[in-house]
C-alpha cells in the first residue's frame, strides 16, 4: 500500500506539473474514443442488418402439377433432412396459397384468371445465408420426381452477401487502424510530458532505481489519462444517442432484429480500450529513458 500510495502522489504530481500536456493527452484519449464509439455503433449495426439481409434468403423448389403425395413427402423429407437447412425452415405453399400472395403482390396479373397458374412449392430457410446456392444445387443433384424448378434468386444472393462481408471487412479494418492511430497519438502526447522529466528519469536510474519504479507512475498517469478520456468520449456518446440522434431520426424505423451493440457494452469496451492504450502509450514511449 505504501508503494501504491507513493505510485499515485507521484501520478497526481506530474499531472499538476504538466497540465497541458496532460489535457492534450486527455483530449487525443477523449477524440480516439468517442470516434471507436461511433464506429462500434455503427459498425455493429451494419453488421446486424447485414446478418438480417443474409437471413432473408431462401430457396424455392417448386413442384410439378402431376407430382404424386408420396412423391411430395419425399422431397419434403430430403429438405427437412438436409444437414444446412434451419430447423423447422421448410415451408409448404399450396397451389391455392401461392395464388393468395401473388394477388397482394401484383393483383394486376391475377384479374380474369380461368385457372390457377401457379404451382404448389417448398420454400427453404437455410442455417447460413451463405449455403443457400449449395442446398439448391443439392436439390437440382438429387432429381427427385416432385422437383420442377428450383430458384435462390442467385443474383440478389450474391449481391448481399457480397456486402455483408464487404460490411465486416470495412468494419473490422476500421476499428484497427482506429485503435493503433490513437495508441501512436496518446504515445506522441505522453512522449512529451515524459521528454520534459527525461533528467530526473536518469537521476533516479543512476541512484538504483528499478525500470518498474520508475515506469509506474508514468503508466498510472497514463491509465488516468486513459480514463478520463474515456469517461468524457462515453458522455459525449450518450448525450449524441439522447439528444441528436432522436433530432436526426425522430421515428424509430429499426426492426428489432437490426441493433447496434448495446450501449453497456459499447462504454465498457471504450473503458477497457481507454485503460490500456493509456498505459501501453506510457510503457512504451517511457523504454527509450530507461536505457541509462
Amino acid at each position: 500500500m505504501t508503494r501504491f500510495r507513493l505510485l499515485t502522489s507521484e501520478a497526481l504530481r506530474s499531472i499538476g506539473a504538466n497540465k497541458s500536456t496532460t489535457l492534450a493527452a486527455v483530449v487525443t484519449v477523449l477524440v480516439g474514443m468517442f470516434l471507436l464509439g461511433v464506429f462500434i455503433g455503427l459498425g455493429t449495426w451494419l453488421v446486424s442488418w447485414s446478418d438480417s439481409k443474409k437471413k432473408e434468403l431462401a430457396v424455392h423448389t417448386f413442384i410439378k402439377d402431376e407430382s404424386t403425395p408420396r412423391q411430395i413427402n419425399d422431397l419434403r423429407t430430403f429438405l427437412e433432412s438436409h444437414a444446412l437447412v434451419k430447423s423447422g425452415g421448410v415451408k409448404f405453399i399450396t397451389k391455392d396459397e401461392a395464388l393468395k400472395i401473388m394477388e397482394k403482390r401484383s393483383p394486376e396479373l391475377t384479374r380474369n384468371l380461368a385457372s390457377n397458374p401457379l404451382p404448389a412449392s417448398f420454400d427453404i430457410v437455410p442455417t447460413k445465408g451463405e449455403d443457400t446456392e449449395t442446398i439448391a444445387l443439392d436439390i437440382q443433384q438429387a432429381k427427385l420426381a416432385a422437383v420442377d424448378e428450383v430458384t435462390w434468386g442467385q443474383e440478389v444472393s450474391k449481391r448481399i452477401l457480397a456486402l455483408a462481408r464487404g460490411i465486416q471487412i470495412v468494419f473490422l479494418i476500421a476499428i484497427v487502424v482506429l485503435l493503433v492511430a490513437s495508441t501512436i497519438d496518446i504515445a506522441n502526447t505522453i512522449r512529451l510530458s515524459i521528454f520534459a522529466r527525461r533528467r530526473e528519469v536518469e537521476v533516479m536510474k543512476l541512484v538504483g532505481a528499478t525500470n518498474w519504479f520508475v515506469r509506474g507512475p508514468f503508466m498510472l498517469e497514463g491509465l488516468m489519462t486513459g480514463l478520463v478520456g474515456s469517461l468524457a468520449a462515453i458522455l459525449l456518446l450518450f448525450l449524441g444517442r439522447e439528444i441528436a440522434v432522436p433530432s436526426i431520426l425522430p421515428n424509430d424505423r429499426t426492426s428489432a432484429e437490426v441493433q447496434a451493440m448495446p450501449f453497456m457494452w459499447t462504454s465498457l469496451i471504450l473503458l477497457m480500450v481507454g485503460l490500456g492504450i493509456g498505459a501501453l502509450g506510457s510503457g512504451l514511449t517511457l523504454r527509450k529513458f530507461l536505457r541509462v
